[in-house]
């Protein structure tokens, strides 16, 4: 009754309010943040743990199982789900709803710390995180050229396109998929090592020994200072090659070309990006959990547009595709070559 009583006696007046209610609500919807899900974490964490060159049966026993008798005792545990692959170990923990989940991460880090110890020295420690629903992808950029390798791609996009997008407001990192790292890969002959009395271990000691660059100290006088500074030795595939292994009983050096093929590769060859048929490097876009998507989203076309005008010769071009909970973000240009 009141606000009717208002609203005939004091037309004006209930104008007025009326025009500021719906001022107000522009402003705040065009200021509202659009996600598809609440902004929650789940009580779920994981632990990864890398075992390069175990098998699959290898990273169970001596790791996962660990893990698991390990964590089996903590508070609040609904399941646990682990998977043993060559050279990796996964194990998720699942814990009821009502448990906080940083204070299940403590317990869980608490409880693998104490293994450390039995676990295999060649293995990396185990990284423990808890799964965050706001480190899903909202945007994929793909970089395709005719003339650059998914190594150039890959070395390209971190050197000089991760921090371009890192920066534009409401994301949160970028992250680089399908992208294969540059790396030093050695074939050895078998036949040859065995020849020469050699294993695969002395090729490890050596590399571990000689592949070093270290601090060299400093020079000081009654006026100047100089920081020493050791050169790297082993910068190319020859140089790897030149390694000294061993000395044969006659004097002469055993070197690491003698028994292998060094060549410049890639870390791993056995996954990749790839669409359409072409092989290619991808761009996932996370935004902060706060941020609005499309504004994020739309941001990174931007910058994607601007982009590719300067970029390398041989770019064939860089598209956009949208994350499948955002099929409804409409699209002007999807592509746009060099």
């Amino acid at each position: 009754m009141i606000l009717s009583d208002v609203s005939v006696k004091r037309p004006v007046f209930a104008a007025v309010i009326s025009l500021l209610l719906i001022v107000f609500g522009l402003v705040s919807f065009g200021r509202l943040p659009l996600r598809e899900y609440p902004d929650i974490d789940p009580p779920v964490v994981t632990i990864e743990t890398l075992y390069p060159g175990a098998s699959a049966n290898v990273v169970e026993t001596r790791i996962t199982e660990l893990i698991e008798e390990r964590i089996a005792g903590v508070e609040g545990i609904q399941y646990i789900a682990s998977t043993s692959e060559d050279g990796l170990s996964a194990v998720t923990i699942e814990f009821d709803t009502g448990r906080d989940v940083d204070g299940a991460v403590n317990d869980i880090r608490d409880r693998v710390s104490a293994i450390l110890g039995d676990l295999p020295d060649e293995a990396d420690p185990p990284e423990i995180q808890k799964v965050d629903s706001n480190n899903d992808v909202i945007m994929w950029l793909n970089l395709v050229s005719d003339r650059m390798t998914v190594p150039a791609l890959t070395d390209y996009a971190d050197r000089y396109l991760v921090d371009r997008f890192s920066v534009l407001d409401g994301v949160a990192r970028v992250r680089i998929g399908g992208g294969q790292t540059y790396a030093m890969r050695i074939w050895i002959d078998r036949s040859a090592m065995a020849a020469r009395g050699l294993v695969v271990s002395d090729v490890e000691t050596a590399l571990r020994a000689e592949n070093l660059e270290l601090p060299a100290g400093s020079i000081e006088s009654q006026t100047r200072s100089f920081t020493v500074r050791v050169k790297r030795a082993f910068r190319s595939a020859a140089d790897f090659s030149r390694l000294v292994l061993a000395r044969g009983a006659d004097g002469h050096l055993v070197r690491l070309g003698d028994i292998a093929r060094v060549e410049r590769g890639t870390e791993e060859d056995r996954t990749f990006f790839r669409g359409n048929g072409v092989a290619m490097v991808g761009m996932g876009i996370i935004k902060q959990s706060t941020a609005n998507t499309i504004d994020v989203a739309r941001g990174a076309k931007a910058e994607m547009q601007r982009l590719n005008p300067p970029c390398p010769r041989g770019w064939k071009s860089s598209r956009a595709t949208t994350h499948p909970y955002l099929s409804k973000v409409p699209s002007r240009k999807s592509t746009r070559p060099c």
